[in-house]
């Protein structure tokens, strides 16, 4: 017998297929917003026009443009954002571009709510041990168009870092998530190949340890099924074309299907607690982590949940095969890394990777369980 809870988040629209300018503007007027204050990609702003049709298309209710976001959401971006909107008398964030962005805006939302306007101020709104200190709820709210595919924009969850420490930190509240999100197919031509390819194996790990977790349910898994069958087939197709505007709707669809497990209480394994300590500490991209440990840690990870891998491997078009090599030959094929060696990550690490991994949110909760570093570290040691 089943027993569970399922969790609806706050996000109220999904908007797919129309140019992003114009969603923008539709939603600026649904949400009765009159100063749009712009958080977006460095490259789309400065290198290409995008950037500016949102802004013209906003006219008068247009309120600032940041647009200096590092990967991985460092603290000082964040302040530097957060006295940037607040300075705007901003009323909605409006974010263009990658997952950093996005959690950014998250961010920032709680910075302005709770009046935090430091880098130390920070420590007052994260997450311990993923539980949310009391806060004040956002006020300013955020909508999203993401021109990656990690899925970040369907969750309430935020990743920041904080330099001193070199630790991802969560922030979490549940009316960070966007208000809405647009999918538009178009702007996401500037991504870089390199960029959409591993962030859609970040997608395809949100499937799959959902899939794989002993918390599983069937709201999740018909969601991250669907999703990891739409995202097996989307991205090769872009790999071929990049021009591709349907295999790239394609794939964010299965991205935005692939947040199911996460976003409705599905926890993630090991793959998404060693990628964090990765991705803080050693800066390899947040996709990147995904393309080297998903592997490694469904093989881990076999003796305990074979029935369920089984699952993964059908809806990859694999039925019968072992998941994790069905994943491996997958990534290999997009030509994404497949070890720590490849993202310059060497065994006198190994440790201190795993000490930290046990203090993510993630590890506790993988399927096979996890009491002690040495076992991360197992991991580690076949991912070399």
């Amino acid at each position: 017998m089943h027993r569970g809870r399922v969790v609806f988040g706050t996000m109220e629209e999904v908007v797919f297929g129309r140019p992003a300018a114009m969603a923008i503007v539709e939603q600026t007027d649904r949400l009765r917003a009159s100063r749009a204050f712009l958080m977006v990609s460095g490259t789309l702003n400065r290198q290409t026009d995008e950037i500016d049709r949102i802004r013209k298309a906003l006219g008068p209710r247009y309120a600032g443009t940041f647009d200096a976001m590092p990967p991985h959401t460092p603290r000082e971006a964040v302040i530097a954002a957060t006295n940037q909107a607040r300075a705007a008398d901003a009323d909605l964030i409006v974010t263009v571009g990658g997952g950093s962005i996005t959690d950014g805006a998250k961010a920032v939302q709680l910075c302005l709510a709770n009046d935090v306007g430091t880098v130390e101020g920070i420590d007052q709104i994260r997450a311990v041990k993923a539980v949310a200190p009391p806060m004040t709820a956002p006020r300013v709210r955020q909508i999203s168009v993401p021109t990656t595919i990690a899925g970040g924009e369907f969750s309430a969850i935020a990743g920041v870092t904080d330099a001193r420490t070199k630790v991802k930190e969560m922030l979490r509240h549940e009316l960070v998530v966007p208000r809405a999100a647009i999918l538009d197919p178009a702007i996401t031509m500037h991504t870089p190949e390199w960029l959409w390819l591993s962030t859609g194996i970040r997608a395809v790990d949100h499937c799959v340890e959902g899939i794989c977790s002993h918390e599983a349910h069937p709201y999740a898994d018909a969601q991250a099924l669907k999703a990891l069958s739409m995202l097996a087939e989307g991205l090769p197709r872009v790999k071929a074309d990049g021009r591709d505007l349907d295999a790239r709707m394609d794939c964010q669809i299965g991205t935005w299907l692939s947040m199911g497990p996460l976003a409705s209480g599905v926890p993630m394994g090991a793959s998404h607690g060693i990628g964090y300590v990765l991705g803080a500490e050693f800066g390899v991209p947040h996709g990147y982590t995904s393309c080297v440990m998903l592997p490694y840690v469904m093989r881990w990870n076999k003796p305990a949940n074979a029935e369920r891998q089984a699952l993964v491997s059908a809806a990859m078009g694999h039925a019968g095969e072992d998941a994790s090599e069905v994943l491996d030959n997958f990534i290999r094929g997009l030509g994404m890394p497949r070890s720590l060696g490849e993202v310059k990550i060497g065994p006198e690490h190994f440790d201190r990777i795993a000490e930290q991994a046990m203090a993510t949110p993630w590890i506790p909760r993988n399927p096979r369980k996890i009491d002690a570093p040495a076992q991360v570290r197992e991991i580690l040691v076949q991912a070399a």
